[in-house]
């Protein structure tokens, strides 16, 4: 598999970060995107370094949200790609499956921390197939399609993100640590 060169973790680059949304309705103009606009004020609040959002609106297609984020990934190069939308038990959502058969490896951790602290507010959470994965130098992490639940889920694992990006040689991800304090392990 070719991967795109690796990302410049220089302490000046930009992060380039992808924010998916996956959802028929929003795709088509009949429903308000409500997801990517919470995902992209959460990372303004938590992030102190510089950042540029790659957005995207797309169906509930599997081959679509696949070719989505690679695009994210491998040509515009986002060292992280946040997604909202496709984690239920419905026939048409797969956004798991797609971030699963593009991925390289899986990163399980992710999803299972962010059921453990839904399913703390709410029992239907058990439903929520939220996961995570690396293509290439990327992070992948699929969120599920509510804003509170994204800011409950990102604030679960956000911390460990950075570092996650540290290890894949990212661009340095700082964090505002009234907000989120990101781990990182003494140097």
């Amino acid at each position: 598999m070719n991967h795109p060169p690796t990302h410049d973790q220089s302490s000046d680059s930009i992060a380039r970060i992808g924010i998916v949304t996956v959802s028929d309705r929003a795709s088509r103009g009949e429903y308000e995107d409500r997801g990517g606009p919470a995902i992209h004020s959460y990372l303004d609040e938590v992030l102190t370094s510089n950042w540029q959002p790659i957005a995207r609106i797309i169906p509930d297609d599997r081959e679509t949200i696949e070719r989505t984020l690679r695009e994210l990934c491998q040509q515009q190069q986002c060292c992280l790609v946040v997604t909202t939308g496709g984690t239920g038990p419905s026939k048409r959502d797969v956004t798991p499956e797609a971030t699963e058969a593009v991925c390289d490896r899986m990163m399980p951790g992710f999803g299972e921390l962010m059921r453990k602290v839904s399913l703390e507010k709410v029992a239907t959470a058990i439903l929520s197939r939220q996961t995570a994965g690396l293509l290439g130098d990327s992070l992948i992490i699929n969120l599920p399609g509510k804003p509170k639940a994204i800011a409950e889920c990102l604030d679960a694992v956000f911390p460990a993100v950075p570092y996650c990006i540290d290890l894949m040689n990212g661009p340095r991800l700082e964090t505002n640590p009234a907000r989120i304090q990101a781990f990182r392990p003494p140097q």
